[in-house]
């Protein structure tokens, strides 16, 4: 996010994974133990009225719950098939990738709660959604007013009629999808530095530069770099290593320290979070910038070195390797020479639109490949993350057509779900009535903006 879901935070490709995903494929048993993470804020504040876990609720709307209570267990299920097509090399958005039109959506298997929860957040984004250009070069503002106006009035019980009558279905590409999961982490932190939380959580720091260079050459439109100045030269940003080692001192604040090394360094790939603090508070902190090097999976790399045994490559089977191998660790983690920085949050995390992502209903994707505030259908081989979700955020590591990392919300839960999810199946973006017609897309059939049979 670009609060949430974080330009650097990127997939462990193998097991953690960042807005970027958070990814961690299943353990052998596929059963997740329930046990308590980091965490995020802004003020001090108290605990929220307990609820049952496994339930998200929307802000300003309704709760949905994916995950029944307990220990988290992988329920198998069988993703809609996808339409066969010819892959498009190179393509650079998903009107390039191709359309095809999918299964009717009144057909879809989505609950009435799972969709009430997802028209409040898509009726959430949707002054975004007409606002904004759409990368992916499928639909315009207006084609989305409809929806947003009608989104406004749903009676209740009617949300599933609502996305069947405004709404078709469409896969990108080959529509074969692989999903990941985010949360927000809670940890140990202190707003100054004492005894216990010596790990300095910074600011954005003031010499680091955003240069869009777009506005030098056209042909690099879409196209950005972080750095700093150094003499009259824009040079890379200090990576990971050089500013553990402290090169940032007196160039970027530090709103506040942790206790643990490697909860920091997670927090960073979840881009957001809650910190515990030592009177009992909470301190929320979101994803403010990052110092714009490559994001490196420390996942594939201990995979790869033969590092992580039979049921370790979780991130909680990652995170515990870590804790006990501090000092290759440390190394480990330092490879990943992306670094995330940090500002003070009022409320709930954000998404990259601006507004706030809520656990089990927001997912992040490239906007490139899907119109940030669109709704998208995930039919996977896991019934927990198979339904209708929200497109709110954006990634690092989440790139290309059917791509999306699906947040969690907080808790143990949301930490078991997140950590252990990796999924694939066929996603169908949901797109406004008509914009298979005015592409000129046929179903099986024939028929202009018909779904084909399947």
């Amino acid at each position: 996010m670009k609060g949430f879901r974080i330009a650097a935070i990127a997939a462990l490709s193998l097991s953690v994974s960042a807005c970027a995903g958070r990814i961690v494929p299943p353990g052998a048993s596929g059963v997740y133990p329930s046990r308590g993470g980091e965490a995020s804020a802004s003020r001090s504040e108290p605990r929220p009225r307990p609820r049952a876990e496994g339930t998200a609720v929307q802000p300003n709307g309704p709760s949905v719950s994916r995950v029944p209570p307990g220990p988290v267990r992988i329920q198998p299920s069988t993703p809609l098939p996808a339409a066969t097509v010819v892959a498009v090399p190179g393509a650079v958005n998903a009107a390039q990738a191709g359309l095809i039109a999918g299964p009717a959506v009144a057909s879809l298997p989505m609950t009435e709660p799972q969709a009430e929860a997802a028209r409040a957040a898509f009726l959430l984004s949707c002054p975004g959604l007409m606002r904004r250009t759409d990368g992916s070069g499928l639909t315009q503002g207006a084609d989305w007013q409809p929806a947003c106006q009608a989104a406004a009035s749903v009676p209740r019980g009617g949300a599933r009629d609502f996305f069947a009558r405004y709404f078709e279905a469409v896969q990108v590409g080959d529509g074969r999808s692989l999903a990941t999961g985010y949360y927000e982490p809670e940890i140990s932190g202190s707003r100054d530095r004492r005894s216990g939380y010596e790990v300095p959580i910074y600011a954005r720091p003031r010499d680091l530069i955003d240069v869009d260079l777009g506005a030098f050459n056209s042909d690099l439109k879409g196209k950005k770099v972080r750095g700093k100045v150094q003499g009259s030269n824009l040079v890379p940003y200090d990576d990971r290593t050089a500013i553990e080692q402290g090169s940032l001192e007196g160039r970027a604040p530090v709103i506040a320290w942790g206790a643990d090394p490697v909860e920091v360094f997670f927090l960073q790939i979840q881009g957001s979070g809650r910190l515990r603090l030592p009177d009992g508070g909470v301190m929320r902190i979101g994803y403010d910038s990052q110092n714009g090097r490559d994001y490196t999976g420390i996942g594939a790399l201990m995979k790869s070195r033969g590092l992580l045994g039979p049921g370790q490559t979780s991130m909680q089977g990652i995170v515990q390797w870590l804790h006990d191998h501090p000092e290759e660790g440390r190394a480990i983690m330092r490879e990943n020479k992306s670094f995330v920085f940090f500002r003070e949050l009022n409320g709930a995390p954000q998404g990259a639109m601006g507004y706030p992502v809520t656990g089990q209903v927001s997912a992040a994707a490239d906007p490139k490949f899907a119109p940030l505030g669109a709704p998208v259908f995930l039919s996977m081989d896991r019934q927990d993350v198979t339904g209708l979700w929200v497109v709110q955020d954006t990634g690092g590591a989440i790139k290309g057509s059917n791509r999306f990392d699906t947040f969690w919300g907080a808790g143990e839960t949301a930490r078991s779900v997140a950590g252990g999810m990796s999924a694939r199946g066929t996603a169908f973006l949901l797109l406004p009535v008509g914009t298979l017609a005015r592409a000129g897309v046929a179903s099986q059939n024939g028929t202009l903006g018909a779904p084909p049979q399947f």
